[in-house]
């Protein structure tokens, strides 16, 4: 396989983990916030579970194929950490998930838990709206980062 052919199969690749990465934490967003909004305890529960769920597989799988990928299409490059738009994206990448690990995953956590006493006598208790409005401020920050990445990734200014 030529070297061309193998630097546009890693490219596929991380575009498809781009798109499963983006996708499901901008989507995530809108459906816990249209959820929370219901204040409906029942439809709070199922998709703070769900979100979970998600954040698990689509985020986890997402984020896993493009430091992969970048990380391999990165070696294309003479001394690539040097090149600012590899080195940008690669910066707003880490610092989104810095925010994830240190902040939204943990709070989500707890999210998880609380929802999980819910029943049919719950009212939904102060604290879980304290946590959710932190995991909402900063899973908007943890989201524009990586969107930041698109402008680096599109138009690879020099």
């Amino acid at each position: 396989m030529q070297q061309m052919d193998h630097y546009l199969i890693l490219k596929s690749f991380h575009i498809f983990g781009v798109v499963i990465f983006l996708g499901n934490i901008i989507i995530t967003g809108f459906w816990k916030g249209f959820a929370d909004f219901s204040k409906d305890w029942r439809i709070i529960a199922f998709s703070q579970r769900l979100v979970t769920y998600t954040d698990i597989f689509f985020t986890a799988l997402g984020v896993l194929i493009i430091a992969i990928t970048g990380m391999a299409m990165a070696h294309y490059y003479n001394n690539p950490f040097h090149i600012k738009w590899i080195a940008w994206g690669l910066g707003l990448f880490i610092a989104s998930g810095i925010i994830w690990l240190t902040i939204l995953i943990p709070i989500q956590l707890k999210l998880n838990n609380i929802v999980r006493q819910f029943n049919e006598n719950s009212t939904i208790p102060s604290h879980y709206w304290t946590y959710e409005k932190i995991w909402m401020f900063f899973g908007i920050i943890a989201t524009l980062l990586p969107l930041g990445n698109l402008y680096w990734m599109v138009f690879k200014p020099m």
